[in-house]
């Protein structure tokens, strides 16, 4: 028998799944406080959330039983992955279950800015009649940004043209072939920025798209622009709306989510008229509930049984035995593909994955999920996983080709990578020194030996005497200490390249001037 423990609101017909299987005993408890659940997690094999339960590192360590963990939703910002990971627990989501509802949840808000539907109603309810008060515009013939084109992306752009908008898209991973097939220009975001009538944001939420819109953003687009948050809270800077909304720069704003949930001092209420809010409602239809309700009741059933893991964040789907042999190298495989994809400029078109030695052997299928999933996860975050990476990537109109290559190389196995963009090509290839430890051995047509971990920079510059005097001057100012370095050169005094990590993150302002020090070429930070 396997105990399931739900302590989030789930559906009726989501517990009904669970329920009709005999080999489980199911209890709902909700409302379970942080110690409580700690108290009684050890008898449960699975755990089933939504958002409310925040599975801390102290709760998994107290979970002795527990082999997975089901959010049902798409969001894992309230389970602590790693820890989870470390303890072998399987996490899963379900990044689709939620599309349509919000999607649909951000035209409502379009249209109802558009048209005042708020205030209007509100004066209604005044008995007040003020028409000439509520004078809208239409979406017809209206341009809209949408920057972000996954999975609600691509649904709002649909009904976007359905409504006879021209449709402007921001996404780095969306060939353009593909978006050509959708009727939607791929643009950049400074062209969204500056001729967009509305910008609305479908992204996650990391260091890079944190207040992406801001003071300099606003400032770049038409007089009159109306912006749209159903994402995260923070990828629009509020405080930047309001100060724009109060010099008519912007037109009009529409929130779902905030940087503070629930906010404390919302200074967007204030506006009666050009402002709509909600208080986290794209998910929220019945049918969304029940949607992901159901699905992960399946996921969690069949991860139990046997039957397969499906939308697992953490665990590609092998046999334990060929796990523990893979372990390591699907370790290498995510950390290549993360930081060749923040590496990358561009849209990506192509990638080509060649295994050679040792690991040929076994079926590497599990690898190619797990450089997908590193490849595309800065940018799509939770919403990618080891099983629905290569699923994406075609979506998106990547080509992905896998070579199992008999060609000796100078280590017992390499993994290689190539990555095609519509801009550049970057090659990385990596491997493994004492059967666990990643390295990363030659970045283009530089070798090296660098600890795919942490925070790192990545340098191009000409080989000249006094380089990394200077850099390390620059970032010891900012007290962000080396902790290792490698180097490698085409000649003396050519072109040369520079991987440190350090224990700090280096910021965009730190990398501007580190870009100003002489003989340095480019620079690029990657966090893994």
């Amino acid at each position: 028998m396997y105990k399931i423990l739900v302590s989030d609101s789930l559906s009726e017909e989501g517990l009904a799944v669970l329920k009709a299987n005999k080999d489980f005993i199911v209890d709902v408890k909700t409302g379970l406080k942080s110690e409580e659940l700690i108290g009684i997690i050890g008898e449960y094999d699975a755990l089933v959330v939504r958002s409310a339960t925040k599975v801390t590192p102290k709760i998994i360590e107290a979970a002795k039983k527990l082999k997975v963990i089901g959010r049902a939703g798409v969001g894992l910002d309230n389970v602590d992955l790693k820890a989870a990971t470390d303890k072998g627990i399987i996490v899963m989501n379900t990044p689709g279950g939620n599309t349509i509802s919000t999607a649909e949840h951000t035209m409502t808000l379009i249209l109802s800015l558009s048209r005042n539907i708020p205030a209007a109603d509100l004066s209604m309810k005044k008995n007040e009649w003020k028409r000439k008060d509520f004078m809208g515009v239409e979406l017809y013939n209206k341009t809209i940004g949408i920057i972000g084109l996954g999975r609600i992306g691509m649904e709002v752009a649909k009904r976007s043209l359905a409504f006879g908008m021209r449709v402007k898209a921001y996404d780095p991973y969306l060939s353009r072939e593909v978006a050509d097939q959708m009727g939607v220009e791929l643009v950049t975001l400074e062209d969204i920025y500056k001729n967009a009538d509305y910008i609305t944001v479908h992204v996650p939420i990391t260091e890079e798209t944190k207040n992406m819109i801001s003071d300099k953003e606003i400032s770049m687009m038409k007089a009159g622009v109306r912006l749209i948050n159903c994402a995260r809270g923070g990828i629009i800077d509020e405080e930047a709306v309001v100060k724009a909304l109060e010099a008519g720069k912007v037109g009009g704003a529409a929130f779902d989510v905030y940087a503070e949930e629930p906010p404390k001092d919302l200074k967007l209420s204030k506006f009666a008229n050009n402002v709509v809010l909600t208080p986290h409602l794209g998910a929220s239809t019945e049918e969304a509930q029940v949607n992901v309700a159901i699905e992960i009741a399946h996921q969690i059933s069949d991860a139990l049984l046997g039957k397969g893991i499906r939308n697992a964040a953490n665990y590609p789907s092998v046999d334990p035995e060929t796990y523990h042999v893979l372990h390591p190298y699907i370790n290498l495989c995510e950390k290549l593909g993360s930081f060749t994809s923040q590496l990358c400029e561009g849209a990506i078109n192509e990638v080509n994955i060649t295994f050679s030695g040792d690991i040929t052997k076994h079926d590497t299928a599990a690898l190619t999920m797990a450089l997908m999933k590193g490849l595309l996860s800065p940018i799509l975050q939770d919403t990618v996983n080891f099983i629905n990476s290569l699923t994406l990537a075609k979506g998106r109109g990547i080509k992905v080709t896998e070579v199992k290559s008999s060609q000796v190389e100078e280590f017992v196995t390499l993994i290689s990578l190539e990555v095609k963009t519509d801009k550049e090509t970057h090659r990385i290839a990596g491997t493994l020194f004492t059967k666990s430890e990643p390295r990363i051995v030659k970045i283009d047509e530089f070798f090296v030996e660098a600890v795919p971990f942490g925070c790192m920079l990545v340098m191009h510059n000409w080989d000249q005497a006094g380089i990394i005097g200077n850099l390390g001057t620059l970032i010891g100012e900012y007290n962000i200490n080396i902790a290792a370095m490698s180097f490698g050169r085409e000649k003396q005094g050519g072109k040369a390249l520079t991987v440190l990590n350090v224990d700090t993150c280096i910021t965009q302002e730190i990398i501007q001037k580190i870009k100003n020090i002489k003989h340095i070429l480019s620079v690029k930070a990657v966090q893994l």
